[in-house]
């Protein structure tokens, strides 16, 4: 388990380092798209390449970002159910939902997202708008976040099962801050650890 952990620690690492980066291709998206508004209201000038680049670095950034939300364990739940669980119980849905879930369906968009970028890379394949950019920087991302998701989840399965045989420590028994659960006056305490 030791050595699967460490892996599991490089994964993460890795994934964080990449997600932190590219975080910044938001404020890029927002400059690109802030000078095409401005040149288009003072100058009357615009361009399909400017309006595909904000797409492109707004694309980058989901596909490729999703890694490292699901390693901060910041993608949606339904908190409501998941705050009436014992850590150990949500640790064993999250197991069972990554192998059964997650990793079957980053497999299928792997394999489906490797020809449709190859394509479009070998062909040259540009934009069907005038003065478009070249599409496979777009596809290419949908491949690159794919294998990025699939490489965290098994990161994350090995982190639970670390969790369920006590190489890591469980959760705390408290659900995470949310008010829709605190308005609904739903008791957490007395819970055990365990179960």
């Amino acid at each position: 388990m030791t050595v699967l952990l460490k892996i599991a620690a490089v994964i993460d690492r890795v994934n964080g380092l990449i997600g932190r980066c590219l975080a910044w291709l938001v404020v890029a998206a927002i400059v690109v798209s802030a000078g095409n508004a401005i040149l288009r209201k003072t100058l009357n000038m615009s361009s399909n390449a400017w309006l595909e680049a904000q797409w492109y670095l707004f694309g980058a950034v989901f596909m490729l970002c999703a890694a490292w939300t699901l390693r901060d364990d910041e993608h949606v739940r339904v908190d409501v159910v998941s705050s009436m669980l014992s850590p150990r119980s949500r640790v064993v849905v999250d197991l069972v939902c990554h192998i059964l879930f997650l990793v079957p369906f980053a497999v299928v968009m792997v394999y489906l997202s490797w020809p449709f970028f190859v394509t479009s890379f070998l062909s040259g394949e540009q934009s069907g708008d005038a003065g478009g950019l070249i599409r496979w920087p777009a596809k290419f991302f949908i491949l690159a976040g794919f294998v990025l998701l699939l490489v965290q989840a098994v990161s994350e399965i090995i982190k639970c099962c670390g969790k369920l045989s006590g190489a890591i420590p469980l959760p705390p028994d408290t659900p995470p801050d949310n008010p829709v659960v605190e308005e609904a006056g739903i008791a957490t305490e007395g819970r055990g650890a365990g179960a």
